[in-house]
């Protein structure tokens, strides 16, 4: 796995590595993503809010700020590319699944230095977290539809 992301935990008593500190701006980002969805509030009033309301000291804020301001402006680019991997209607598919999916189809697009098995993991967890019962398995299925179609270079060269 390369060093940008993976599963390894925070040292002890040290400063966050690199992996907790995205899988944090992750966290705090679904969240304002779905502010953002459902209240239409100007993404630089979410992200002051978010700074102020949150510890920033243990997040990566600027993969926070990439996502938050990046996945509003390809909107309707990632909901095309995820649409036909969907079982319903895009306007069925709860608010929070909704912002997890646009976050993992941006990173799946756009940020290919993640390994796309880092990104569906990383979907599943957020969904498990903020989702409803099973939304993780909505979530990963969609995902693991989506991640061939995206990511079909690193899959056929073997990084999994």
């Amino acid at each position: 796995m390369s060093n940008s992301e993976g599963g390894a935990p925070a040292p002890k008593g040290g400063k966050p590595n690199k992996i907790a500190m995205r899988r944090k701006a992750r966290s705090l980002a679904v969240q304002a993503l779905y502010s953002w969805q459902m209240a239409g509030q100007p993404l630089n009033e979410i992200e002051a809010q978010f700074r102020t309301d949150n510890d920033f000291s243990e997040v990566d804020g600027a993969y926070f700020h990439e996502i938050l301001h990046g996945v509003p402006r390809l909107k309707s680019e990632l909901d095309e590319e995820f649409t036909p991997c969907l079982d319903r209607p895009l306007d069925e598919v709860d608010p929070v699944e909704l912002a997890i999916l646009r976050l993992s189809t941006y990173e799946l697009r756009n940020r290919v230095d993640v390994p796309y098995k880092v990104v569906i993991n990383e979907g599943i967890e957020l969904a498990k977290v903020f989702g409803a019962t099973d939304g993780h398995k909505f979530v990963n299925g969609v995902l693991d539809k989506l991640a061939p179609r995206l990511r079909a270079a690193e899959l056929r060269g073997g990084k999994r």
